[in-house]
């Protein structure tokens, strides 16, 4: 058979048919998220849900998939990317994450960038998660790392997370993205070569979790 997931079946083997069954949920559309959908769509990842409440808006453009749509929900530029993503516009807050329904999914991947929201998720399934730490005033992709969300370094918003989770009693562990190089700027200001390789980070990640 020749189709889109041609060479996917050549690396991935008889263990294909894993990803094809495969429920991941990716949580957040943006820099990070949106390429780590990308990434899972195209390798045949068969069942992904995105979530996300966001507007695509211009300054979007430096690095997002889809911000070419402005104004647009990202979610519903995303159903139009990626046919069969299934996509729900919502914003995850803590009360939210806690009347959600996570027992569906094999994976969990956390792209969002609000510290309550994360923590709830991770208090709720850390056994299944994978978390973007702050891939914002970075340039340099080399730096990036994956390690215990216990075990980062020099990540100021990691550091911020690790205390959210103590303070709320949680002894855990899960695996996380981040990079140990220091900020350059103040402001959000975001490099596509780093937001993307976090992404891809994920997406391998997941998959090859899925696989075994």
């Amino acid at each position: 058979m020749v189709d889109r997931f041609t060479r996917s079946r050549w690396i991935f083997g008889d263990k294909f048919e894993k990803l094809q069954d495969s429920k991941v949920l990716v949580c957040g559309c943006g820099g990070v998220g949106g390429v780590c959908i990308d990434a899972l769509y195209r390798s045949g990842v068969g069942h992904i849900t995105a979530i996300d409440c966001d507007k695509f808006d211009i300054t979007n453009q430096n690095r997002q998939i889809g911000s070419e749509n402005i104004g647009e929900y990202k979610t519903d530029v995303f159903a139009r990317l990626y046919p069969g993503l299934k996509t729900l516009n919502l914003k995850l807050t803590p009360s939210v994450i806690s009347e959600f329904d996570f027992s569906e999914f094999d994976l969990i991947i956390d792209c969002i960038d609000d510290i309550p929201a994360k923590v709830a998720i991770a208090k709720i399934c850390s056994k299944r998660l994978l978390s973007s730490m702050g891939g914002a005033k970075r340039l340099d992709p080399t730096k990036i790392k994956v390690a215990s969300i216990w075990k980062t370094t020099n990540d100021p918003f990691a550091r911020k997370i690790r205390y959210e989770l103590k303070k709320a009693g949680f002894k855990g562990d899960y695996k996380v993205v981040f990079s140990t190089e220091a900020p350059n700027c103040v402001n959000l200001g975001s490099f596509i070569g780093v937001t993307a390789s976090f992404g891809l980070n994920l997406a391998s990640l997941a998959v090859n979790r899925l696989i075994k």
